[in-house]
């Protein structure tokens, strides 16, 4: 690896599985000290074992509850009293949302769940990182919208998770106002991206799969890798004068 990353120190979240595991190995191959969290002890073990078979060190905070003020604090002054600062934060973890159309969604034990595992969880660590942040004044956060965030659905309902990725997206333009010069905030919009949970909900299988590679110029679902590249950018040097953007990583499907 290039070392794109050298020197700066990264809170990642949800490193146990798919998006967040993939951006803390690529940002730990890139030179970076990475912190990351888990409400999963095991998987966030793993992750770190698996740092560690490859000469790198990932250091966790597990188990933690991004949606808990409380362990938010907990996680992000962990890592800034072991290092002196804070550099970056990715606000990969999310809560599987629950998929149900409007007509059939179900206020307190779907609506509320989803919003808080999407929104609330970014808003949390990015309140507790942010005075670090000031003070690194070269800082960049990471946050994750979709491509549900701009179009619907027609294999899922899926009405409370396009309300908070578009939340998120939201979220991060004001963030880029008002963190900006000294933080730099952007979002990634996956498209539909291959991890154990997709492949449990039953998005990577069958007639869904054929009608989501139909309709996906690049042919092909997307890995963790495909979406840690870009992460590598914008947390980098190389992004210095992008905040306040979106960048959708999703073989063209919003271009389709």
């Amino acid at each position: 690896m290039s070392g794109r990353l050298n020197g700066k120190v990264a809170l990642v979240t949800g490193i146990g599985a798919g998006i967040g595991r993939g951006i803390a190995l690529m940002f730990a191959r890139e030179g970076a000290t990475v912190i990351g969290c888990d409400i999963n002890p095991v998987t966030a073990s793993a992750t770190v074992e698996a740092a560690a078979t490859e000469g790198l060190t990932i250091s966790s905070v597990h188990p933690c509850d991004l949606t808990s003020p409380v362990d938010a604090k907990r996680y992000v002054e962990f890592a800034a009293a072991q290092h002196g600062r804070i550099d970056m934060l990715v606000n990969a973890a999310a809560i599987p949302p629950h998929m149900a159309s409007a007509a059939e969604m179900d206020y307190q034990g779907q609506w509320v769940p989803t919003l808080v595992g999407e929104v609330d969880i970014v808003f949390l660590a990015t309140q507790a990182a942010w005075p670090y942040l000031l003070e690194s004044g070269k800082a960049s956060i990471i946050n994750f919208a979709s491509v549900n965030a701009f179009r619907g659905s027609s294999n899922f309902g899926m009405v409370a998770h396009c309300a908070g990725k578009a939340a998120v997206l939201g979220m991060t333009r004001q963030l880029a106002l008002e963190g900006g010069p000294l933080i730099r905030a952007n979002t990634i919009s996956p498209g539909l991206v291959v991890t154990a949970a997709t492949e449990s909900a039953g998005g990577t299988q069958g007639a869904i799969r054929a009608n989501l590679l139909a309709r996906i110029p690049m042919k092909r679902l997307g890995s963790p890798e495909d979406i840690a590249w870009c992460a590598v950018f914008l947390a980098s040097d190389e992004s210095s004068w992008i905040t306040g953007s979106n960048f959708p990583v999703d073989g063209g499907v919003l271009s389709a």
